[in-house]
This record gives C-alpha cells, sequence and structure tokens, in this order.
C-alpha cells in the first residue's frame, strides 16, 4: 500500500479545518477515509473579520489535541511537511497573496483553494497564473457541488440536456466578503454544476430577508438562485429539462456533502486532474460580481 497523502492546512478560521481533520484523521470516525491525514497546519486569520478572529484559537487547539496536528510557525514550514494542500482561510481577500506563497514554496504541490476563491475577476484570473507559472495543480470549489442529491442528476450524461434550474439556500451577508460570496456562494455552485459556463447577464433583487439572482445564459436558458437571511439552511434545487424537471433535496441525504468534497479532494490530488475547470470558477466569480452590482444598484441588468 502506499504511503498516506500528507494534508497541510492554511488558515483555521473555519470550521471546515475540523471536518478535513476528522475525515483523514479520525479512524473510528463516521466519515473516515483511509489514505490521507492531515499533518500541518498554520492558523493564519483575519484581524478585521471576527468570525474570522474569534475561531482562530479554539480551532487551532482543537485540531492540535484532537486530532494530532502540528502547528506551524509559517505557510512555509506547511508546505514543506505536505504533499498537497487545503488551504481554507475564511476571508476570501487573502487568498491571492497566501496562495502565492504556497505556490512559491511548494511548486508542484496540489492544492484545494476553499471557497470564496477571489473576490474580483483580476485576483481570480492571478490565482491561476501563479499556479501555472509553479505547476501547481489547483482547483476551488463549495462542498455543495459534489453532493450526491446533485450529482444524481445532474450527470455528464444528463448536463447536456438541461434546460434551465433553480436554487435555493441561506445568503447570509459580510461586508468584507460581500453579497453571494459569503454564504450564497453554495447555491450559485450548485447552479453551475448544473448549467455550465456561458452566463450573459444577471439581475438581483433584494429585501430585509431575501435575495432573487435571475440568469440568463448565451443560448437562452435561465437559472435562478433565491437566497434568505430567515434561519432556513437547507438548500434545494429545481433542475429543468425537456421533459421533466428533478428536485434536488440536500437535506435527504446520508452522506454528508462534504464527505463527498473530501474524496473528490483525494482524487484531485492522486490524479492532478482538476474536477473544475478553471475557466468555470473565474466566471462563477464574474457571476457573483455581477449579481452584487445588480443588488447594489436596484436590480438593473448587469452583463458578466
Amino acid at each position: 500500500m502506499s504511503a498516506p497523502i500528507k494534508f497541510g492546512l492554511i488558515g483555521l478560521d473555519t470550521s471546515h479545518v475540523l471536518v478535513f481533520s476528522d475525515t483523514f484523521n479520525n479512524a473510528e470516525g463516521k466519515q473516515f477515509l483511509p489514505g490521507a491525514r492531515v499533518v500541518a497546519a498554520w492558523p493564519g486569520g483575519s484581524p478585521d473579520l471576527e468570525s474570522s478572529r474569534s475561531r482562530v484559537p479554539g480551532y487551532t487547539a482543537e485540531v492540535r489535541d484532537k486530532f494530532g496536528v502540528e502547528i506551524a510557525d509559517s505557510i512555509e514550514d506547511v508546505v514543506a511537511a505536505s504533499d498537497a494542500i487545503l488551504l481554507t482561510s475564511l476571508d476570501g481577500r487573502v487568498h491571492r497573496e497566501q496562495f502565492a506563497r504556497v505556490a512559491a514554496a511548494g511548486p508542484g504541490k496540489p492544492v484545494f483553494l476553499d471557497k470564496p476563491f477571489a473576490l474580483t475577476e483580476a485576483d481570480a484570473r492571478a490565482i491561476f497564473a501563479t499556479a501555472k507559472a509553479h505547476d501547481v495543480p489547483l482547483f476551488s470549489s463549495s462542498s455543495l457541488r459534489f453532493t450526491g442529491a446533485l450529482t444524481r442528476v445532474v450527470t455528464a450524461e444528463t448536463k447536456r440536456t438541461v434546460r434551465g434550474a433553480d436554487f435555493h439556500g441561506p445568503v447570509a451577508l459580510e461586508p468584507t466578503n460581500p453579497g453571494f460570496f459569503w454564504y450564497g456562494i453554495h447555491a450559485v455552485e450548485m447552479l453551475y454544476a448544473t448549467m455550465g459556463r456561458g452566463c450573459g447577464s444577471v439581475r438581483c433583487v433584494t429585501t430585509e430577508h431575501y435575495d432573487l439572482v435571475t440568469a440568463t445564459w448565451a443560448d437562452g436558458r435561465i437559472g435562478t438562485v433565491r437566497g434568505n437571511r430567515t434561519g432556513n439552511y437547507e438548500f434545494h434545487g429545481l433542475v429543468h429539462f425537456e421533459k421533466h424537471s428533478a428536485h434536488v433535496n440536500v437535506q435527504t441525504e446520508t452522506k454528508g456533502f462534504f464527505t463527498c468534497l473530501a474524496e473528490a479532494v483525494l482524487e484531485f490530488v492522486r490524479t492532478r486532474q482538476a474536477p473544475v475547470d478553471p475557466e468555470e470558477t473565474i466566471e462563477l466569480v464574474r457571476f457573483i460580481v455581477a449579481a452584487n452590482e445588480s443588488r447594489a444598484n436596484g436590480g438593473r441588468e448587469v452583463t458578466l
């Protein structure tokens, strides 16, 4: 048997670091995946983001004490100790700078960069350019892209026949990572996993508790994302085909969507083949930028 893949964590300010550590390090856990182990981590954190700053001490202690992860003094130390990197920093503003350090310290080492990948198209393109320059396999995605509730409906075969889609999820707001970048990105990711690239324009209507994005693809298809701030954390979707529509209900799954993401990350590291095309990730960032702009200007149409 080959040696386990050694993962390093960059940024201990999201609950995702606990899930990754439990998935790969806890052999007694219900969602344990063999073949990898988180071995090192760098805490990071954003001082001006309360939900980042407040979580770092507790998550650092837990990954160290519960899962046996070594806490390193720098990004570079984590990269040196690892075969592949999970860049999990909560704040999308720091991803470009942190990824540049990872890529320079470990040319060729695969990186999964957690959502939100970037907050501007310029940063998104710069990150992929850095990856190419250092031969770093790279991908980014919300875990909701890989939930079985969606992948059973939207397969390689059925995706070609999708005529439209509607997705729903929470869309809590955080000024430093505005609009749909903070939590609404999950439903946007599900929409892109279903519809693919090619969105031409978006409109976003917003009220105190709701946002509704209506997006038109260049081929005439329409997709929507409905977000709420009412305490409804369920994810649902309705995928429309020519002759029928199919409900995507994430809540009915017994296999967690984060386990599905971890499986995709393992396969990515082993094959060095990203499951999400870079141009789709870049367009998804542009989509959110446009939706946020429409949201701010009274729901007027914004082109991508």
